[in-house]
């Protein structure tokens, strides 16, 4: 049976079993969720603040308009997570070979992020903003990426044939990642 905890600070919690709660406006500050299963847990409102979530399974988790920061969240497969109100936002937080495939996240935020390796396939990145963001090695593969904002990130790589450009939003020298894919030569 779901418990439901509204408005608790958990504080340095280690994992044990038993997440599959529901978490209205809680705070998790400094927690290590590493390889924790979350199943159909609740995350409505919450935040998580210097939280260790790495490998940590969202498999049918709803987490709607929850806030990252100073997290780090290795290799976390966010398409598994309930498409159903799905929101979140992320600061200062490590996303490196983590996977959004097919999620919705316009109008997301990635604030100071590295998202090395990080892939985004299919993935709906509408108006997104990627600031000062690092994005080596990120794959972006059939997105949308129409008034996306990367113009303060640098070191992506993202072929305009695979992805849909419109008004998105770039800077020099880091725009020259658009053309790594073309197959062309580019001489100083």
């Amino acid at each position: 049976m779901k418990k439901t905890f509204e408005d608790v600070v958990f504080d340095k919690i280690l994992p044990t079993d038993g997440y599959s709660n529901e978490y209205v406006g809680c705070t998790f500050k400094s927690c290590d969720f590493s390889n924790v299963n979350f199943g159909v847990a609740e995350f409505i409102d919450c935040i998580f603040l210097s939280c260790n979530l790495t490998m940590a399974k969202f498999d049918s988790t709803t987490l709607s308009r929850v806030k990252f920061n100073e997290c780090k969240l290795f290799g976390v497969d966010f398409s598994k997570c309930s498409k159903l109100l799905f929101s979140v936002s992320f600061e200062s937080s490590i996303l490196n070979y983590s996977l959004f495939s097919r999620n919705d996240l316009k109008n997301t935020v990635f604030n100071s992020c590295k998202l090395i390796e990080t892939n985004f396939i299919e993935t709906n990145l509408t108006s997104a903003k990627f600031l000062n963001c690092d994005l080596e090695k990120a794959n972006f593969d059939r997105t949308n990426l129409e008034k996306a904002d990367f113009s303060t990130s640098q070191n992506y790589t993202i072929n305009p044939e695979l992805n849909k450009l419109k008004k998105t939003k770039f800077s020099m020298p880091d725009v020259i990642g658009l053309l790594r894919g073309l197959d062309i030569i580019i001489q100083e």
